[in-house]
């Protein structure tokens, strides 16, 4: 053998032990238990394929794929998985060049015990940054409780029978959610990192285009591609999160763990979250003024245990202002409601509380009306932004904060 083919095993080698901290998340998901609405029927998942399409932030040539069973109330066996090159977002067709198994433990099935996640061996996979790539895997029995992630804005296909490899899949029926899969970590070079993105419904894209990889965490890696920097960007949106009841999904303090800390290579966060907790207080008729106050004192308090814990882990914390909702047909804020926004943005904008701000309320308010959304940046609910709103909002981050 000759020497430049043993430096190159070893090399190899060496990337598919994923050696520290070079496997930063290049694509993530926050999890929940899908509302009965956007939940498979149990049929649909019995001996079922389901494909489902990723768009990823950072490539590299080794990757592995997180697999969720964290709602599960009993293990989930997956008995297939395979990763190809996706022919379009908008479609089931793969690349059947580019298909790969994924192992577990060198194993091509899995059994995910209750609550719990399991991440494939890595894979030597080639993935260019901003790509698409799709997951298939195959059930021979549903999961007695699903764990997924609703928001998608991402079409994922699924069929009867066994067919993770086949190059297209035969009249699927299609849904846009996610199911299952949870992470994709890719192999980077030593300086790569990955920052993540805690937030409810604007942070997860609603108002964003399905398929289209528009909401503003993607235009933000967009740019980070653009500027040549290693980073991937963890979307952990949940619509309808809350940062002080659980909501469609867990608060945003119980997922913590899993959706800021388990990121692979995480050292940023941005926090993005309130509206809800704001717009909920008086959803149904107005309350006291001590109600009001009451709730800005519990949300600046939670603020401060995120921006805490996440210090105890190395990370730097971003506070992002709550943008407009005065108009939002689904949370009609009043006043008192507006009161609030202002003093949370008040607490977020000042020194010393957040590492740095982000001021998206800035970026997307009407000048002539700034308690309300831009119209040119209304997806017309006048409480999500449009792709436009979020492009802007992404624009206006100084990538100079995620240099080390």
């Amino acid at each position: 053998m000759t020497l430049a083919r043993k430096f190159f095993l070893a090399l190899f080698a060496c990337a598919l032990t994923f050696p520290a901290p070079a496997q930063p998340s290049n694509w993530g998901a926050s999890q929940q238990i899908p509302e009965p609405n956007n939940a498979l029927a149990p049929e649909d998942l019995t001996d079922a394929t389901l494909r489902q399409i990723f768009h990823v932030s950072l490539g590299g040539p080794v990757l592995r794929v997180h697999f969720s069973n964290a709602f599960g109330t009993e293990a989930l066996h997956v008995t297939a998985a395979h990763i190809a090159r996706s022919l379009s977002p908008a479609s089931s067709s793969i690349y059947p060049t580019t298909d790969h198994t994924l192992t577990f433990a060198g194993n091509p099935d899995v059994f995910i015990p209750p609550g719990a996640e399991f991440v494939s061996d890595p894979l030597a996979f080639p993935i260019a940054p901003l790509s698409d790539v799709a997951v298939s895997f195959h059930l021979s029995l549903p999961p007695a409780r699903e764990t997924g992630h609703p928001g998608s804005r991402a079409t994922s296909y699924y069929v009867h029978g066994d067919l993770v490899s086949a190059a297209t899949l035969t009249n699927p029926r299609s849904v846009d959610h996610w199911y299952t899969v949870t992470a994709i970590d890719v192999q980077a070079p030593p300086a790569a990192a990955a920052i993540v993105a805690l937030g409810d419904s604007i942070t997860d894209g609603h108002g964003a285009a399905t398929n289209g990889n528009d909401r503003w965490t993607d235009v933000l890696a967009q740019r980070l591609q653009a500027a040549k920097m290693e980073l991937g960007v963890s979307n952990q949106g949940i619509g309808g999160n809350h940062l002080l009841i659980d909501g469609l999904g867990p608060n945003a303090l119980a997922r913590f763990d899993r959706d800021i800390l388990a990121p692979a290579g995480a050292q940023w966060l941005i926090v993005f979250e309130g509206v809800n907790d704001l717009g909920g207080l008086a959803r149904t008729g107005e309350v006291p003024p001590a109600d009001h106050a009451l709730l800005v004192a519990r949300v600046l308090a939670i603020y401060q245990q995120i921006v805490a814990r996440a210090h105890a882990h190395g990370l730097k914390v971003y506070g992002a202002t709550i943008t407009p909702y005065v108009g939002s047909g689904y949370y009609h804020p009043g006043p008192l409601s507006e009161a609030d926004r202002q003093a949370v943005n008040s607490w977020i904008r000042a020194t010393g509380h957040f590492d740095a701000v982000l001021d998206f309320d800035a970026v997307v308010k009407d000048p002539q009306h700034p308690d309300q959304l831009l119209p040119a940046y209304d997806c017309g609910d006048h409480l999500h932004p449009s792709p436009a709103g979020y492009k802007a909002m992404a624009a206006s981050i100084p990538l100079s904060l995620f240099v080390r």
